[in-house]
């Protein structure tokens, strides 16, 4: 992949992180270029523009030729609002493409799996500069841009496989955007949810999740302190929920909201 198009679907990105991102690529990885829409730093209330202009730079990214991957910039609610109507109207050029991202816009990468369009991954976004040794998690995904090995999610197993924010994926299924999963690893992780929560929203899933070929827990990470003790940590709910409903729990993932996550394409890309 040479060039590369970044939109930002849900919430703005700041300037000085596409800068940094743009220096770093410019430097350690010269034969691929990146492109910065404009609408990526647009600031509306919540979102990087309003859902018609965050829309239409998504379609501008992925319809245009001469781009071979579409990088979501960051993540923060809002994909969802866009997403149907983006299947909708992406044309050829769009199928041709990688769409990489995670957390919110784990819904985008969904719905394109589910409409087989281009190919999805669960990567780090620009945004993540920002965090303590984000350099790593930028230099991981555009190595992977240059070779498709670099940063992989090391327990691929050669089963089919996806990757969501566990959040994102409870508003996700039973939606028309769900994909089907059935004999897919399941990855998930979660960020600043209560133990209760996360808890309510594995129960959620698994009633979704049929003949999946099991689940990995990666990075929960800034879980608040509730005002009495849950009685159960994050793998122990999984655990729990796996097996009253039957699904294999096949251990610890390396993704998450931190500089350490790890790549993972959709399906048997890998």
């Amino acid at each position: 992949m040479r060039k590369v198009a970044v939109c930002a679907p849900a919430t703005p990105l700041k300037r000085e992180y596409a800068e940094a991102v743009a220096k770093l690529a410019a430097s350690e990885f010269p034969g691929i270029t990146l492109d910065f829409h404009e609408q990526c730093f647009i600031e509306e209330g919540h979102f990087a523009g309003p859902d018609e202009v965050r829309l239409d730079a998504l379609l501008e990214c992925a319809n245009a030729p001469d781009v071979d991957a579409v990088w979501f910039a960051k993540g923060g609610y809002g994909s969802n609002r866009i997403a149907r109507d983006f299947i909708g109207k992406a044309g050829p050029e769009a199928a041709g493409k990688t769409y990489l991202g995670y957390s919110d816009c784990g819904t985008l990468l969904g719905a394109l799996y589910r409409a087989k369009i281009g190919r999805a991954v669960h990567a780090p976004m620009p945004v993540d500069i920002k965090r303590d040794g984000g350099d790593e998690a930028i230099r991981r995904v555009l190595g992977w841009f240059g070779d498709g090995k670099t940063g992989l999610e090391p327990g691929l197993s050669g089963k089919p496989v996806a990757a969501f924010n566990l959040y994102t994926l409870g508003m996700l299924v039973g939606t028309q955007l769900m994909p089907p999963l059935d004999g897919h690893e399941i990855l998930i992780e979660e960020v600043g949810e209560y133990e209760y929560a996360i808890d309510r929203l594995v129960f959620h899933i698994v009633e979704h999740l049929h003949d999946v070929a099991g689940i990995r827990l990666g990075e929960v990470t800034a879980v608040p302190e509730n005002d009495r003790p849950f009685g159960a940590e994050p793998e122990e709910i999984v655990r729990y929920w796996c097996e009253r409903y039957g699904i294999p729990y096949l251990g610890r993932a390396a993704i998450g909201h931190s500089s350490a996550n790890r790549i993972v394409p959709f399906g048997l890309e890998a």
